[in-house]
């Protein structure tokens, strides 16, 4: 016998077997890091605390949700968007006065709170402090104000009824009942389940008359229903508080004209036009619904809380903020396009709206300043009324766009078409008030038609 031979045949051998032990060994660990990761995955939640329904304070939801809680409390951090930062080109998160920014506003919103003090949002977790630090707020107005500022507000109301939080002054909420949380986790979910929750109820009620069923809606529907529920514009009859939605006719700005119009609802009365006005408020969702993310089915959460992974686990960014800040989940997703392209996309918009918001804001102040000039020239309430109707619809336009938050991105096309329109009836209630002028002799006919 060959010894030789046979120690080669039998060295292969034992090397061949050490090759396939290894192969056994790494096949075995790859399975059991992926058993290990879906399990990972499939217990990203475990419950090590007992959490009341609602809990109001966001602290004791830390440890059950530890990742989003890290995440959510970045929203205190307003350095990410100050003021120098390309984020924040027209908003971002400093509690800055807009009144300051463009001093025009005082005029545009004269006889009213926002024209003394008026101040850029920041994130979620100051509602509660910036509502109470704010000049207009004074001691009677009613908890209507705080209906989304609060998780502790739905548990009021589930407690004592809608009407009466409604009625409720704000005062009474925060040194009486203690109200100090501003909004966290207790308000969009369920501590048991996670399941999304719409807990406000004019939301519900709003819809309801248009016919819409929330309550049958599938979760990606719920992740804009939750956002939903307080990113509108609203109003409350001054008889009762009760906070409501003017949707009846539908969600565009001519819709809710009408609406207005139909029951003679005003805010205010203009200090210098007489005009009676509507004051806007950040009506996000009624924009949003006339864009092109809306018929594509993109949600509010799709692109401000867009999906994110930390390890194997797959979970919702809570760190809620502007798309423009984390393009790669939030636009990359979808769009093909570089991050450059995508910014630059969204600078034109916002440049493009901001430039005809600036248009509209010196077009109004022109229709004030004739109504003005027509009033001490003799012009009766009667001969004011048609100009005045024309400034109310300017007014109600341009502040649809100017309070609402993505300066135009959320709909380009409609936020253009508002401010045309505001443009043209601002300049029409010009000429209007000026005809008054002529009509009194303080203004020879001839100079129209210069």
């Amino acid at each position: 016998m060959d010894h030789r031979r046979f120690s080669r045949g039998g060295a292969a051998t034992w090397l061949l077997f050490l090759i396939s032990l290894i192969g056994v060994l790494l096949v075995v660990w790859l399975l059991t890091d992926i058993f290990e990761k879906k399990q990972e995955a499939r217990y990203s939640y475990i419950k090590t605390q007992e959490l009341a329904w609602g809990e109001p304070d966001p602290d004791k939801w830390k440890a059950n949700f530890p990742r989003e809680y890290a995440a959510y409390m970045k929203t205190m951090k307003t350095s990410e968007l100050a003021e120098t930062s390309p984020y924040a080109r027209y908003g971002g998160s400093e509690a800055v006065s807009k009144l300051d920014k463009d001093p025009r506003m005082k005029r545009l919103f004269a006889g009213y709170g926002f024209g003394v003090d008026y101040n850029e949002d920041r994130g979620h977790m100051n509602a509660v402090p910036d509502m109470l630090a704010i000049k207009r707020l004074g001691d009677k107005k009613p908890g209507s104000c705080m209906t989304c500022k609060s998780p502790q507000v739905p548990l009021f109301m589930e407690k004592n009824g809608a009407a009466t939080f409604y009625k409720t002054p704000v005062k009474e909420l925060v040194e009486t009942h203690g109200f100090k949380y501003s909004i966290s986790c207790g308000d969009c979910h369920n501590a048991e389940t996670m399941e999304l929750l719409v807990r406000r109820p004019a939301y519900i009620e709003a819809q309801n008359r248009r016919g819409i069923d929330i309550a049958a809606h599938d979760q990606n529907s719920k992740r804009t229903d939750a956002c939903a529920q307080c990113h509108v514009e609203y109003y409350w009859p001054k008889e009762t508080n009760y906070l409501t939605f003017p949707w009846d006719k539908g969600l565009s700005i001519d819709s809710i004209e009408a609406y207005y119009d139909s029951i003679d609802f005003y805010d205010w009365v203009h200090a210098e036009s007489g005009a009676k006005l509507v004051k806007m408020q950040h009506p996000e969702y009624e924009l949003w619904s006339s864009g092109v993310h809306s018929r594509s089915g993109v949600g509010c959460a799709d692109c401000h809380m867009p999906y994110t992974r930390d390890g194997s686990i797959k979970i919702t960014d809570h760190w809620i903020r502007s798309p423009y800040m984390n393009m790669t989940n939030a636009c990359l997703t979808c769009h093909r396009e570089s991050e450059d392209e995508m910014a630059q996309r969204i600078r034109e918009i916002q440049d493009r709206t901001w430039h005809l918001m600036d248009r509209s804001e010196a077009a109004i102040i022109a229709a004030i300043d004739a109504i003005v000039a027509a009033k001490n020239a003799g012009a009766t309430d009667e001969e004011l009324e048609e100009a005045r109707k024309f400034h109310r619809k300017a007014h109600i336009r341009w502040d649809f766009v100017s309070a609402e938050n993505s300066m135009g991105f959320h709909s380009p096309q409609e936020s253009t078409r508002m401010l045309g329109d505001a443009i043209d009836y601002a300049r029409q209630g010009e000429l209007s008030a000026t005809k008054l002028l002529a009509k009194h002799g303080k203004l020879e006919v001839a100079a129209l038609t210069q």
